[in-house]
């Protein structure tokens, strides 16, 4: 029996360095995972081709900050309205440390900086389909130090979740899929799903890093132990 094909996903590349835009659509084509359905010089140029795609927009955008016309950060604010399921990597010769928790606070599912390697952004790439998120291991310990020095003493924020939404907290700053929640929660993955849009709802995070964030300023999980 001939085995099905792997789901390739969708994704986006937009950024006006016109010769790094084919050498990384060159590079992604020979990988059995990407499907580039679309390539933009400009956030006006994606908005344009967006609007032209039906059924097929993509799943996950490549996005430079600095653009001519309208830049990365007014793109992303138009992707996250208009087509909320998007996953969205920065890479940006723009990158500093100082800007992670910004880029965080946007929704952003991974900012890199341009001189990351071909094979660190595949696991990149593969991490935010999966995950939903990626940190390099570097962004784990600023965000660590920006925690330790910038965060205010607790406001009593755990008290907002029922014990069993921070059970299944817990276990997504352990990167664990729904199922493996669901599994030892003794619960469905529809429950699972339920409880972390709860989540979302009453911490006000955008992402998985979020919840994580928000688990560490409210004490719920110690930053010692996150799995990401």
């Amino acid at each position: 029996m001939t085995a099905s094909p792997s789901k390739k996903y969708r994704l986006a590349l937009v950024d006006d360095d016109l010769l790094l835009v084919e050498l990384l659509s060159s590079y992604l084509k020979n990988n059995d995972q990407f499907d580039i359905v679309l390539q933009a010089s400009d956030g006006n140029s994606c908005l344009e081709h967006l609007v032209t795609m039906q059924d097929q927009h993509p799943e996950i955008y490549i996005i430079d900050l600095k653009m001519e016309g309208m830049d990365g950060l007014t793109l992303i604010d138009h992707i996250q309205h208009r087509y909320t399921d998007s996953r969205i990597v920065v890479i940006s010769s723009h990158y500093h440390n100082d800007t992670l928790g910004f880029m965080i606070k946007k929704g952003v599912a991974a900012f890199l900086p341009k001189g990351v390697s071909l094979k660190v952004l595949i696991e990149v790439l593969d991490e935010v389909m999966r995950r939903g998120f990626y940190l390099l291991p570097e962004q784990v310990d600023i965000l660590r130090q920006q925690i330790s020095h910038k965060v205010s003493p607790p406001r009593l924020g755990s008290e907002l979740l029922t014990s069993r939404e921070q059970d299944v907290l817990i276990r997504l700053a352990q990167q664990k899929t729904a199922k493996e929640i669901a599994d030892e929660l003794f619960i469905t993955t529809r429950t699972v799903e339920g409880h972390k849009n709860n989540l979302f709802a009453k911490t006000g995070a955008k992402n998985l890093v979020g919840l994580v964030l928000y688990a560490i300023q409210q004490k719920i999980i110690d930053p010692d132990n996150i799995n990401i």
